[in-house]
């Protein structure tokens, strides 16, 4: 445990028993949105999994609860999840392009959209998933969708929470929350947190079992200060320390790998997030500020082999290097009961949003002539606003639209320069209207956007190095209601995206002199696409016992057309990364000091590409936790995968890597997380 001398008088955490306990259901607070509202009051779909979720799962970073919501998938190729998709749509990788995400990722309000791999889960108050275009609230990074994830906030209470926690694959993971109040108006919160695993996989060449293993620090203070009754700055500083093996792929499609050169997965970000909200006689506002810096490491042994394994095989590692740092500022003005318009049926919001990005990429090669280097960087600029009218005391018109202006610089060693600049806009009607019963019924519809970009490599063919704007419009109607006195909540939304200009990641093969192969990876634009599907989410408080949550999501996301780099006319097929349904299904138990959970996910197959049929197993994946609680402490037993099924978290399918089969093109697979046991100890010091 290198971390745990390191930690050790820090320590942590939480208490893992979920506290449910109530038979009716607590309200939820969606905090991504431009006015913060409870999720049954928010037209659109929205997932919220709380802190009690997290600790039943053990869930250590975002990958491991990711199954719980329906229509958000990951891709990995990677240690940890960086990529997501919502709704079938998203990113899979990235290697030397630069990627415009369509999944906005925030941690604590800081941007990490495309870098995801810090998403850990140490001390989160919640996770928030905003399904659909955030064409008002967030611009051109969410065009499929926001995740927002949310660390708890200091409090009055003076207390330090422990965690030790022991697993399979030499786990092992220790940690400490210290709440300290210095006084009314000054609170402070600090997290310690370190997880070390071995991983799972075993390198049979270098004959040890860690080379996919896991390292993660994370470190982080945040400072509550209510200056007076009508102003209050909040701070949060961090720093995150992913320092993971990757050696995830085998000639043999198993987990033993035969890689002399094991490659890394790593990313060391630092980030701050000052916001500031003031209470005037007329209007709010609130004022945020964020920076962050991040290093994000990431290479792999490209012949998965060692030299030597057979007379044809060949020898190549692939390592990209990337510095990246974040500013960005937003000023949002709200409405309060003294400032509404149109005859007072009106409330607004207005605000300005800034965001700078410099990233700067080395990438070395072994089929390099030297080593390549990037700059790339983008300002981006906008204003945006949302009128919410009453039109009667049972409906309101919510009205939003944002303007963006983006401006790009590239330039590479290969004397490669690009500078386009974007004028974008988005934004999403809804209709909302409250029932007799209080429910609420609602339609939407929804323009979300993206940049447009280029290719880099200079081999491609001209009309292959730019790619235009995407968009969406999404149509979308749902209902939301509290039923059987508040101890039964549902929420079902049905939505319909048509996809212009859809950016599609495809690649070339071409031989090397050798008689190997080399991936050229670039974006396109397909002509059209079609995203439907339906979500549902049910909550039900049985009795202060039993707790149930169930959710689904189905979807159908295909190409109306599209025509690949070999030609072939995909209109009509399903896209990559889409899998036909998901659903999540939880029953929680709490009796005196018991309490224990028991939870099946599942997912139906989908395919891992748009350039070949590979597709995943569909697959249901039962998890447990049992334990026992008192005042000061709990001991959890807890388990994933619990019937160890194979599940695949990335694929590749139409090249040969394999010497000893003359590069015979197959598949080959990444295992996802096996059945993983455990056991969790949590003590408290001090009254929370």
């Amino acid at each position: 445990m290198i971390h745990f001398v390191r930690a050790i008088a820090l320590l942590t955490i939480f208490t893992l028993s979920p506290t449910y306990g109530e038979d009716t259901l607590p309200e939820v607070v969606v905090t991504a949105t431009l006015r913060q509202d409870s999720t049954m009051d928010t037209a659109s779909s929205v997932s919220v999994v709380s802190e009690a979720v997290i600790k039943a799962r053990a869930a250590q970073h975002f990958e491991d609860i990711i199954n719980t919501m329906p229509n958000v998938n990951f891709a990995s190729g990677s240690n940890r999840a960086r990529y997501f998709q919502i709704r079938g749509i998203g990113e899979r990788s990235q290697f030397v392009n630069p990627l415009n995400p369509s999944v906005g990722v925030l941690i604590d309000d800081v941007d990490f959209s495309g870098a995801g791999t810090v998403a850990t889960l140490m001390d989160v108050r919640q996770v928030e998933v905003l399904r659909g275009p955030q064409g008002t609230r967030y611009g051109a990074n969410a065009l499929a969708g926001l995740i927002n994830v949310t660390t708890n906030e200091p409090n009055d209470s003076r207390f330090a929470e422990f965690k030790l926690m022991a697993g399979e694959y030499n786990t092992e993971t220790i940690g400490m929350v210290l709440n300290a109040p210095l006084n009314a108006e000054f609170r402070t919160r600090f997290v310690v947190e370190s997880h070390e695993s071995d991983g799972f996989i075993e390198n049979d060449f270098l004959r040890v079992d860690d080379t996919n293993g896991r390292d993660e620090l994370t470190v982080r203070g945040k400072l509550a200060w209510q200056i007076n009754d009508d102003w209050a700055l909040d701070l949060a500083v961090a720093n995150i320390d992913i320092d993971n093996g990757y050696d995830a792929f085998s000639l043999d499609n198993t987990r033993h790998t035969l890689s002399d050169e094991p490659g890394f997965d790593r990313q060391n970000s630092t980030y701050f997030s000052l916001k500031s909200e003031w209470s005037l006689e007329n209007m709010s506002i609130v004022a945020l500020l964020n920076q962050s810096d991040s290093d994000l490491d990431y290479g792999y042994d490209e012949d998965w082999s060692f030299t030597g394994i057979h007379p044809f095989g060949y020898t190549s590692t692939d390592h990209y290097f990337r510095e990246r740092e974040t500013t960005s500022a937003e000023v949002r003005l709200l409405s309060n009961d003294r400032s509404r318009i149109l005859a007072d049926s009106t409330e607004w919001v207005v605000g300005l949003y800034y965001l700078s990005s410099e990233e700067s990429l080395e990438r070395q090669y072994t089929f390099a002539a030297g080593p390549f280097f990037s700059d790339y960087d983008f300002d981006t600029l906008a204003v945006f606003a949302q009128l919410d009218t009453a039109l009667s005391d049972r409906t309101t018109l919510s009205v939003g639209l944002r303007l963006e202006e983006r401006d790009t610089r590239y330039d590479d060693s290969d004397a490669v320069s690009f500078s386009p600049d974007d004028s974008l806009w988005g934004g999403k009607i809804a209709l909302e209207h409250r029932l007799e019963s209080d429910a609420l019924v609602y339609a939407s519809i929804a323009r979300g956007y993206k940049a447009g970009g280029f290719n880099i490599d200079g081999s491609l063919d001209a009309d292959l190095r730019t790619f235009d704007e995407e968009y969406l419009i999404e149509y979308e109607i749902g209902y939301k209601a509290l039923l059987a006195d508040g101890a039964v909540g549902i929420q079902l939304a049905v939505f319909y995206d048509d996809r212009h200009d859809q950016q599609v990641k495809s690649s070339l093969v071409r031989p090397r002199p050798d008689g190997s192969t080399e991936f050229i990876d670039f974006f396109g634009n397909a002509a059209e696409g079609t995203n439907t599907g339906v979500e549902i989410d049910l909550s039900w408080a049985i009795s202060e016992r039993f707790f149930l949550t169930a959710n689904a999501g189905w979807l159908a996301a295909e190409f109306d057309e599209f025509v690949n780099e070999f030609g072939e006319d995909l209109s009509g097929r399903d896209q990559a990364h889409a899998p036909g349904y998901m659903y999540n299904v939880a029953m929680n138990f709490e009796q005196g000091p018991w309490f224990a959970s028991v939870s099946v996910d599942g997912k139906d197959e989908f395919f891992f590409s748009d350039r070949h049929a590979v597709k995943s197993d569909d697959y249901n994946l039962f998890n447990a936790s049992f334990g026992y609680s008192t005042d000061r402490w709990s001991l959890t037993l807890w388990g994933r995968n619990l019937s160890d099924e194979d599940t695949f978290v990335r694929a590749f399918g139409s090249f040969g890597n394999d010497p000893r089969k003359l590069y015979v093109t197959e598949p080959y697979f990444q295992f996802g997380e096996p059945r993983m046991t455990g056991v969790t100890l949590n003590f408290t010091l001090g009254e929370k």
